[in-house]
């Protein structure tokens, strides 16, 4: 009866694929009783993970209350949770969360969870939770509320991702967590995680941090979770002691760490989000709180958050955008098209182009050559793939025979005739587009008829590359983002003569490569360096123009972007920023400024305009900004802000007049992988529609 209360909320949401609580007996070995193994299942097809509705919760909770029943007639002696495979839960049901309009059915919707979870901690048997899979938010909150956990080593996607959609870990993972891994793993896990790029953990680092009390290869790791469960039975001391030594902590350890996080904060999101200053302060005041202080604490902060337009931005962004739009990509051609791919070649042993060999040996685990003009710049770029590689090995972030795997897939070469055999071959050599064509030219002499050319350029033009070749049907661009390993967006650029199984097959590849694929049309600087150049644009011609460094690059602090412009500019790399600031001024002349400042800057060897000062505080020394020329006209910051604004609301206008994508939701797509554009603000052009400037500057919104 205690549920019924939640009934209102199921009726909000008919449409909710419920994840069922399917419970089975189970005896535990050594003759310790009976185990009821409850197992979380949505009947779909392994791709599609388990979330937690309403609905879903209900059926949990009532579950939970029959075993309590049962355990206390001496039915059984444990109850054990674990999910169908590949997941524990993935979370709240964020399209139901979403549709809860009325603040009374947030609140609901938060106390649910509490209701049930609770119970797990209460039901006169000890609980445990076997993580076999993907737990996410309130599916791992679900499994912090047992009283014991193991983990698979198979397992990934690990955390509490609350802080990047908008919202708090709500369901008791602020209080409980810091109490299993200590203060500061838990800062990690539920702020520094997820506002970088959403990273989660894996299963051996859910083990290490205290997370888990116990870790098992996947083949039979509900087989081995249960036999541990019945050496638990009988004696938990050794857990309880590991407990101890991980979770230990004083009240200056929790400051520290409350402290570190609102730091981490600031630089990530300059505090223009709420939900992450929410999530410390919940973690912060946990310390004192009891767990049912805290419970109603988060209830509170949930309810709040969920009503906020922030949060419903969030939604938008990251149910809409990154979790749907961007697994059936617009345009892309039908995937039957696609080649396969045995072999990659890479023009080029940079560090970009090494990178590239990396990523695509890791992830496709196929042969990948480098080819350079010299034997020394070869063996650079192994050395670097076989460098980084023992880097991940020795963080345990691959085993010794991945590690060895992909050592001995990558190899280097000075002559392209390496490539006679391969599938796929990709270009990653200086932003020149003589220099990009002849490479291209010299390939296609050795290359198979049905091998694809891609280029890596980050603003030239994909059909001039190819206009020379014998095949220009067979050249893509495929512009990666740096560094290629963290950023998940991939420019896939069509010329007008790319064929659709070359487009297929790259789009194929991109998925292979864990990578979100945006078919954008073969226009200078694509999307995301586009914008990008337009914001830089005005930001230096404000800063040339006579306004105070300081102003200039602190203007755009309401857009919550994750680095300054001049910081941004100086991470890019000033004279590949100048490059493709040059590059869209000859396409599209005089609204992409063109800094003489900047020009002047990269002539003296500057590498950005700030540095710091003996304090550590970033200046613009006097003797860098004696180099620069400056006018009288010099802006407020609101008005370097709105003047931004409207250039972007221009340029995206101009770019979607020009069919460079199919709609504004890939532009907000980009911007979201490609450039970091905050999650809570829901896109850029939901933005710009908010703040007035697309009516301002188009007569219309985008939206």
């Amino acid at each position: 009866m205690s549920f019924d209360r939640f009934e209102e909320l199921s009726a909000l949401v008919p449409g909710e694929v419920v994840t069922h609580s399917l419970v089975e007996d189970v005896p535990i070995p050594g003759g310790a009783g009976t185990m009821a193994l409850i197992t979380l299942d949505n009947g779909l097809d392994h791709s599609r993970p388990t979330t937690l509705g309403p609905a879903t919760l209900i059926e949990f909770g009532r579950t939970l209350e029959t075993l309590k029943d049962r355990a206390a007639l001496g039915e059984i002696t444990a109850v054990a949770l674990t999910g169908k495979p590949y997941f524990l839960a993935a979370g709240a049901d964020l399209s139901t969360v979403k549709s809860l309009k009325a603040s009374e059915h947030g609140r609901l919707m938060a106390e649910l969870g509490h209701a049930a979870y609770n119970l797990l901690g209460s039901l006169g048997v000890p609980s445990f939770a076997f993580i076999n899979g993907v737990a996410l938010g309130g599916g791992l909150e679900i499994a912090l509320a047992a009283d014991y956990r193991t983990v698979s080593t198979g397992a990934n996607g690990i955390g509490l991702p609350e802080a990047f959609i908008g919202l708090v870990p709500g369901w008791g993972g602020v209080y409980r967590l810091p109490r299993l891994t200590g203060p500061r793993a838990a800062v990690k896990v539920m702020i520094e995680n997820p506002l970088s790029n959403n990273r989660t953990l894996n299963g051996q680092a859910a083990y290490e941090i205290g997370i888990a009390d116990a870790l098992f290869e996947p083949a039979d790791f509900l087989e081995q979770s249960i036999r541990w469960a019945a050496d638990v039975l009988k004696n938990a001391s050794g857990i309880h002691d590991r407990r101890a030594a991980l979770s230990a902590y004083d009240d200056g350890d929790w400051e520290a760490a409350a402290a570190a996080g609102r730091a981490f904060v600031e630089a990530k999101t300059s505090n223009a989000a709420p939900a992450p200053g929410k999530v410390l302060d919940l973690f912060e005041s946990a310390r004192t709180r009891t767990q049912a202080e805290s419970a109603a604490a988060e209830c509170a902060a949930l309810t709040e958050l969920m009503l906020t337009p922030q949060f419903h931005d969030t939604v938008y962004a990251f149910l809409d955008l990154v979790q749907k739009r961007a697994k059936r990509p617009a345009g892309a051609p039908d995937r039957s098209l696609a080649r396969p791919v045995t072999k990659v070649g890479v023009v080029g042993a940079g560090l970009m182009a090494s990178q590239l060999a990396l990523l695509f040996a890791r992830q496709l685990s196929v042969p990948v050559v480098l080819t350079d003009i010299d034997q020394a710049r070869v063996d650079k770029g192994v050395g670097w793939v076989h460098s980084e590689v023992d880097k991940m090995l020795a963080k345990r972030r691959l085993s010794p025979d991945k590690a060895n795997r992909i050592k001995a897939l990558v190899s280097g070469s000075v002559s392209k005739e390496t490539f006679a055999d391969a599938d796929f071959v990709i270009e990653a050599v200086f932003e020149e587009l003589d220099i990009k064509k002849s490479v291209f030219a010299e390939v296609e002499q050795v290359v198979s008829a049905e091998c694809v050319l891609a280029t890596n350029t980050s603003s030239l033009s994909v059909a001039a590359m190819a206009e020379d070749l014998l095949h220009p049907e067979r050249v893509v661009g495929f512009h990666f983002f740096n560094p290629v390993a963290a950023m998940p967006l991939l420019e896939i650029v069509k010329a007008p003569r790319t064929a659709d199984e070359v487009l297929a097959t790259a789009f194929a590849v991109g998925k292979e490569l864990k990578k979100t694929a945006v078919l954008v049309k073969d226009a200078p600087a694509f999307v995301v360096n586009r914008i990008l150049g337009r914001m830089f644009g005005e930001i230096t011609a404000a800063f040339d123009e006579g306004t105070d460094a300081a102003t200039a690059d602190r203007a755009l602090r309401p857009m919550g972007l994750p680095m300054t412009p001049f910081k941004l500019l100086a991470l890019v790399g000033l004279p590949v920023g100048q490059h493709v600031q040059e590059s869209l001024n000859t396409a599209f002349g005089d609204r992409f400024y063109l800094s003489r400042n900047q020009q002047i800057l990269i002539d003296a060897g500057r590498k950005g305009l700030w540095e710091q000062d003996d304090a550590g505080t970033e200046v613009a020394s006097e003797s860098t900004l004696a180099l620069l020329s400056f006018g009288s006209s010099p802006s407020s910051s609101e008005e370097v802000l709105r003047r931004t604004q409207d250039a972007l609301a221009d340029e995206i206008g101009r770019m979607l007049a020009e069919e460079v994508v199919a709609a504004p939701e890939d532009i907000d797509l980009c911007m979201i992988l490609g450039a970091g554009w905050p999650m809570h603000l829901g896109g850029i052009t939901p933005y710009l529609d908010r703040v007035g400037a697309s009516t301002r500057v188009n007569g219309k919104s985008f939206h």
